[in-house]
């Protein structure tokens, strides 16, 4: 997930644990209206990490999307299967080349301050104010690098790289930066000419500078939210400061907000689709301490969502009171995790980088740890009791799109790939006997040795890691591997370890940011911070990154036919498999398992955006799913989900 989040293996964090008002005494709503206490559905959540802003125009950051998710609503919406619908646009259409797309804003939407008044009407302005907004570098967004995903949004990032020059040297005036350095000048453009217009009041235009098939899954972040320009200027520095200092649009209003304390999220009743909101009231309230949330304080009704840890597991199941409330989480396939080589390591002379650099090149030594890894056990190490519904054998995962009714992962470049075992000690023996003696000849001493660190941050990749080691050394010998587990800085580790190529091999994990294959291209591409294979010295390695970043020019330029777009992608992400440059492993499990009386399948899913953090549609059930009826009811979304996806 390009910026959006950390791009390696991150911690899961636990956010939101809920109660309901029907199991336990009816919460106090805070002086709030909306009729009786009685006639509510109330859902009470325990929130572990804080929002840092309400200025949803300029946060990067997952605590905060998912609460203003709730508060403001985009142009386009999803339904449960992760199918694009209309959102505050009724209608759009995209020109031939899909570089123009034009959105028709839903008439008569009111935007709300937090104690319900009505301030203004929903125009096609709020959104050019918003695109003004977030690529104005003085502004500090944390999120514009959107305006560049895809097609990219005509002028978005030259307004922000003017606005910059200008910020960094005060109007022009001084000739060096802020580091010592001679400022370029930057031409000038204005917030005008960015690619973002409104003919009439209810007109929406985006000018792309290339064509953009999926265009309308970028917009489910909540940099191309609206605002309202007269609001916006009125608060100033102060927008997104507090409950008063934002706008409503959403499902819900946040009528009271103490932070580190408590926060109430209301229905709005003058929302644009008010018959899908089931929850009248949310109450959330601050716990800094995960463990006052347990099976008891479910049991009793005082809360109807606790995360349950791996270690608690056996405790939950052991008890036929709790067995039957507790089960896994779905998915996750916005995150998908698989093994890097690093071909341009850059660590400490003790580790040898120099002997693993002329290893990693030899593709019969990069197959004979490929085929080690049984990834289905190191995936229990997460998951114990459910491993296969997280275990993927390509790095877009299944179900993430699909093309004239067949799955992205069911094409026919990944046909060996889907078909074949990824674990086989006897291949991964035949391939180390290969590479021994081609290594030898070229002066690679052994044992090899392979540095793999890890975050100590992250609950249980200590434990990954350690049972990599022993699956690899059992099986290649340590006379031909020597695996060095090592533990790395518990902050900053993307930047210590991965981004400054300080490993040999090393678990990570990259995040969709829009519904196309193109997404999961981004870690292989020329520049990124993932193995580093585009600096690689070797002609072999020089020879198969050419190819693959040909295949990528050439599906990125197709945009007129899905199916032979989608199949340059998977012949691409193929060809990274076939020749072991990574090793796939697995989805996401979000937190883990789960005692929850809210169904993850009543609500939005996208495997992007911001979907599946709002609380549309869904509705407080009597009791929680047991495993069994998770899995059923997880096996029977999927088979659902691939007979609606568009």
């Amino acid at each position: 997930m390009n910026k959006r989040i950390i791009c390696t293996v991150t911690a899961s964090i636990l956010c939101l644990s809920s109660v309901s008002g029907c199991s336990g005494k009816m919460p106090e709503l805070g002086g709030n209206d909306n009729g009786s206490d009685n006639d509510k559905s109330v859902y009470n959540m325990v929130y572990y990490g804080e929002i840092e802003t309400l200025n949803y125009l300029t946060t990067d950051t997952e605590v905060d999307y998912a609460l203003c998710a709730n508060l403001v609503d985009c142009l386009v919406d999803y339904d449960q299967y992760g199918n694009i619908t209309p959102g505050l646009a009724e209608s759009w259409s995209a020109n031939e080349d899909m570089s123009e797309w034009t959105f028709k804003i839903r008439k008569g939407v009111k935007w709300l301050d937090c104690d319900g008044n009505e301030v203004a009407e929903l125009k096609a302005d709020d959104w050019v104010a918003a695109a003004q907004y977030v690529n104005n570098y003085a502004n500090e967004p944390g999120n514009q690098y959107i305006y560049n995903t895809g097609g990219v949004v005509h002028n978005a990032q030259n307004f922000y790289d003017y606005t910059e020059y200008m910020a960094l040297s005060e109007g022009g005036k001084l000739k060096y930066g802020e580091d010592g350095e001679e400022l370029v000048p930057v031409p000038a453009v204005r917030e005008d000419e960015i690619g973002v217009t409104a003919p009439d009041d209810y007109t929406l235009v985006y000018t792309l500078d290339y064509p953009c098939p999926f265009f309308l899954s970028c917009l489910s972040y909540s940099a191309y939210m609206p605002v309202n320009r007269d609001f916006l200027e009125e608060a100033g520095d102060m927008f997104g400061r507090s409950k008063e200092n934002i706008l409503y649009n959403g499902a819900f209003r946040l009528t009271e907000y103490i932070p580190l304390e408590k926060r109430t999220l209301v229905k709005n009743e003058d929302y644009w689709d008010k018959d899908n909101v089931h929850i009248d009231v949310i109450n959330a309230k601050y716990q800094k301490d995960m463990s006052e949330t347990n099976a008891k304080t479910f049991l009793d009704g005082d809360v109807d969502q606790v995360f349950v840890s791996v270690d608690e597991m056996s405790e939950w199941l052991n008890d036929p009171e709790t067995a039957s409330q507790v089960h896994s989480m779905r998915p996750d396939i916005s995150y998908s995790y698989f093994y890097g080589f690093n071909f341009t390591p850059e660590y400490d002379a003790k580790y040898e980088p120099d002997n693993w650099a002329k290893a990693v090149v030899n593709e019969d030594f990069r197959k004979s740890i490929m085929y080690s890894l049984n990834r289905r056990e190191l995936t229990e190490v997460y998951e114990p009791y459910n491993p296969d519904i997280l275990l993927e054998k390509t790095v877009t995962p299944m179900t993430f799109a699909s093309v004239n009714g067949k799955d992205y992962t069911e094409l026919e470049p990944f046909k060996n790939i889907m078909q074949n075992e990824q674990f086989d000690t006897a291949l991964a023996q035949k391939y180390r006997d290969k590479a021994v003696k081609a290594l030898k000849e070229k002066g690679v001493s052994f044992p090899i040795k392979v540095l793999v660190p890890y975050n100590p941050a992250v609950v249980n990749w200590d434990k990954e890691c350690q049972l990599a080691e022993k699956q690899l050394e059992e099986t290649l010998g340590t006379d031909y591997i020597d695996i060095i587990v090592e533990r790395g800085p518990d902050t900053g580790f993307l930047s210590g370890v991965r981004r400054s190529g300080k490993y040999s091999f090393l678990l990570c994990n990259y995040g969709a940011d829009f519904a196309d294959p193109a997404t999961y291209t981004e870690p292989f591409t020329a520049g990124n911070t993932y193995s580093f294979w585009d600096k690689s010295k070797d002609s072999e390695i020089k020879k198969l990154f050419s190819e693959y970043d040909e295949l990528i020019r050439q599906a990125i330029s197709t945009y007129n036919s899905a199916e032979k777009r989608y199949e340059l992608f998977a012949e691409a992400e193929a060809l990274l498999i076939d020749h072991a440059i990574i090793c796939p492993c697995r989805v996401s499990n979000g937190d883990g398992y789960v005692a929850d009386r809210l169904s993850q399948f009543d609500g939005e899913f996208a495997p992007y955006g911001l979907a599946t953090s709002r609380y549309k549609f869904k509705t407080i059930h009597e009791s929680s799913m047991s495993m069994e009826e998770f899995n059923a009811a997880y096996e029977k979304w999927e088979n659902e989900r691939l007979s609606h996806m568009s």
